[in-house]
């Protein structure tokens, strides 16, 4: 993995983390339906977009060629079968909180919980070994699908992405898109994404 690569990853992480702060905020509101908050905030369908393109997007294109190199390394092996089994035991939890009637607070809580473990436990032990086995040309087409995955929701994306990401990752970030999206972000997408409500303020 590049510096770049690197960089994309931990933004991510760090924008999901920012996020389920926001929807413990959201849903510990007692003047209305957590339910009912959560199905008009903009934030919350962000951060199900973005976590849904990422969580796949290693699914399809990072854990089957680890999966490959690392054919005769069963510690290695074991490793991604936590990641896949972590990426698994997430969604059941997004879908509960959309339509299942446990109470909001522990699910709430169950994502948080579930989530933040496999972030940590992906930076500690799975971000590493990526960086030893993947080459490059394996890294960029990662890269390609996650694009693909997020398809028209770039521009949305793409700020979510970088809201309160420190000077370094915003300019490495920004660095790789092409010369209209840079102009697109700075003109278009990113005051778009400022003038949003994500999140209910009060």
């Amino acid at each position: 993995m590049t510096n770049f690569d690197m960089t994309l990853m931990y933004a991510m992480h760090n924008a999901l983390r920012r996020e389920l702060e926001h929807l413990a905020k959201a849903t510990a509101r007692e003047d209305d339906d957590p339910r009912r908050v959560l199905a008009a905030a903009a934030g919350w369908e962000l951060f199900k977009i973005s976590l849904h393109a990422h969580h796949t997007a290693e699914d399809e294109a990072l854990w089957p060629v680890l999966r490959e190199t690392l054919a005769d390394r069963p510690d290695d092996l074991a490793l991604l079968d936590a990641m896949e089994a972590e990426h698994a035991a997430i969604d059941p939890l997004i879908e509960a909180i959309d339509t299942g009637t446990e109470p909001m607070g522990e699910l709430v809580d169950a994502l948080a919980t579930n989530l933040t473990t496999h972030l940590a436990h992906e930076e500690k032990e799975a971000l590493p070994l990526m960086d030893v086995t993947l080459t490059l040309e394996q890294f960029q087409h990662f890269g390609q699908v996650h694009a693909v995955r997020v398809g028209p929701n770039g521009p949305r994306v793409f700020p979510w992405l970088l809201d309160g990401a420190d000077g370094a990752t915003e300019a490495a970030l920004l660095a790789v898109l092409p010369a209209p999206a840079r102009a697109a972000f700075e003109a278009e997408w990113q005051p778009a994404y400022k003038a949003l409500t994500r999140w209910p303020t009060h």
